[in-house]
């Protein structure tokens, strides 16, 4: 039996639903959820935590069916983006709060603080009030608010979303740090993929309430379901039909375009292709490589993504999205109808079935 596993959940919020989710975690997982607003990842944290109870299904935690329990009986604890730090209270009286029901011995609460603030890196900030704080150092208090308490279950609801690129970096590092430290197992609804990389071994995508594809991020990422979860994730997916095998390799025919993927394939099969965009070279002319894949288009777009660009490129009867620094795509002058060569490895032409 899993760590935690909820089975056939089934919940009809406002128009929110959970439909016959299936999860499962084992401890020390971190397990991050995708999919777009309205997925229903937020009400699931909500369910598993206790603020609902589902229609139908259970929720087994440690081998415990928790389903009817109340919040404060489960062992769970739960992040929001907006923190709910107490205003009246400083650093301190907020970390604090949430341990004093458990222990009473003003120098071990005061221990237990300072050992979670000098993980996340607040040990100055004990003394402030929460209005005094930027957005990074409130989060890292409720972050360590909820830590505090050792919980079997942490739940992160977009903690980040609300914070700039480069104190999101030092958070996720800090975060990873005290998740360790701590021994919790960590469910994070997300929206930016960079939390998956930095943080999940696990990663589930969610639609309307449905779970559409789970397991590690480099099988999902790579290896997405075609259609939505490919979309969704951004990643490049040609149909095609398998047309021969070159020692090693398989030779694809996908949407006017040759493909040689390292992926075992049959002669005659239908397969879809799946290339991520960050895995593929751009250059102006044919250049010497060990890439087996070098592909001629046409630039049809550029568009700006916070620190990236995205180039979609014509070929074939497809068009393709490439992500590349702001530098490389001035270099390569990259523009909308230039002609331009994609180039990429054999290994980063997944087949998927």
């Amino acid at each position: 039996m899993s760590f935690l596993e909820v089975r056939d959940l089934c919940l009809d919020v406002g128009g929110f639903k959970l439909d016959r989710i299936e999860l499962k975690a084992e401890k020390g997982d971190y397990l991050t959820l995708i999919g777009p607003t309205g997925s229903g990842k937020s009400l699931l944290l909500e369910t598993i935590i206790g603020f609902y109870g589902p229609e139908k299904g259970k929720i087994i935690l440690e081998g415990k069916d928790i389903t009817d329990l109340p919040p404060n009986m489960r062992q769970i604890s739960i992040v929001y983006q907006d923190h709910m730090l107490f205003p009246h209270m400083n650093v301190f009286e907020n970390i604090a709060y949430a341990i004093r029901k458990k222990l009473r011995d003003k120098k071990q609460i005061e221990a237990e603080v300072k050992q979670i603030a000098g993980v996340l890196g607040i040990g100055e900030l004990l003394y402030r009030k929460p209005s005094t704080l930027s957005g990074g150092e409130k989060q890292r208090a409720a972050i360590a608010r909820s830590l505090i308490v050792r919980p079997k279950l942490l739940l992160l609801d977009e903690p980040f979303s609300a914070l700039d690129a480069r104190t999101k970096e030092k958070l996720r590092k800090m975060l990873k740090k005290a998740i360790g430290e701590y021994s919790t197992t960590v469910l994070h609804v997300t929206h930016d993929f960079e939390d998956v990389w930095a943080l999940a071994n696990r990663v589930v995508v969610l639609r309307k309430g449905k779970v559409m594809q789970s397991g590690d991020p480099e099988s999902v990422f790579r290896r997405p379901s075609p259609d939505f979860v490919a979309e969704f994730l951004g990643t490049n997916v040609l149909k095609g039909k398998v047309k021969a095998l070159e020692g090693k390799l398989t030779v694809i025919e996908a949407e006017g375009l040759e493909i040689y993927s390292s992926d075992p394939a049959e002669p005659g099969e239908e397969v879809a292709v799946s290339i991520r965009p960050e895995e593929v070279i751009l250059a102006k002319g044919v250049m010497e490589s060990s890439a087996r894949n070098t592909l001629k288009g046409k630039v049809s777009g550029v568009f700006k993504k916070e620190h990236l660009v995205v180039v979609e490129v014509e070929m074939g009867h497809a068009e393709i999205k490439v992500v590349v620094t702001p530098t490389s795509c001035e270099m390569l002058e990259i523009e909308p109808g230039r002609e331009i060569y994609a180039v990429f490895k054999a290994s980063n032409a997944r087949i998927i079935r």
